[in-house]
């Protein structure tokens, strides 16, 4: 199962990312990479560089692990309770009455996808997953983060909202 589909099956509403949370230690222990986390809650998964490339740097992959969990009043789906029913158009991936959890799924997903993928050629990674960001507010998410959590000099952000197609 793709770990955009996975996610789509865990309930992560903002504020109440812990079954979120929960799923990110699990993956990273399971590949034995170190995770960290702040008192704002946010996760750092620190993925070893590939063989010949530990001088590089450390870049930042940065995605949160909250959604807008909106439904319609008639849709037996519900994001917040982890039941997201997947459509799939050709490319694309959308939701039937929910919204998906795109935003930032995808970006979590990724990230999670390029530390896995053994033909991969990279530095080391520092996997941020911020929580709280579709609330915002001071201390949570990003703004709350404790920046002796991360130590790479490159961020890339993978937080991106389309527009319609």
């Amino acid at each position: 199962m793709l770990a955009i589909e996975l996610l789509t099956r865990i309930p992560r509403p903002s504020l109440h990312e812990e079954p979120a949370i929960e799923h990110v230690e699990a993956w990273a222990a399971g590949h034995g990479f170190e995770l960290r986390q702040d008192a704002a809650r946010n996760l750092v998964v620190r993925v070893p560089a590939t063989a010949g490339r530990e001088s590089a740097s450390t870049v930042i992959l940065q995605g949160h692990l909250d959604m807008v969990c909106e439904r319609r009043p008639d849709s037996p789906n519900d994001p917040a309770e982890g039941r997201i029913a997947l459509l799939r158009d050709g490319d694309w991936l959308t939701a039937d009455g929910t919204t998906l959890g795109a935003d930032n799924g995808i970006g979590v997903a990724a990230t999670m996808a390029l530390a896995e993928d053994a033909s991969l050629q990279h530095g080391p990674l520092e996997l941020l997953m911020t929580v709280g960001e579709e609330v915002g507010g001071e201390g949570v998410g990003a703004s709350g983060l404790d920046p002796s959590l991360v130590t790479g000099t490159t961020l890339l952000n993978l937080d991106r909202r389309r527009t319609a197609r």
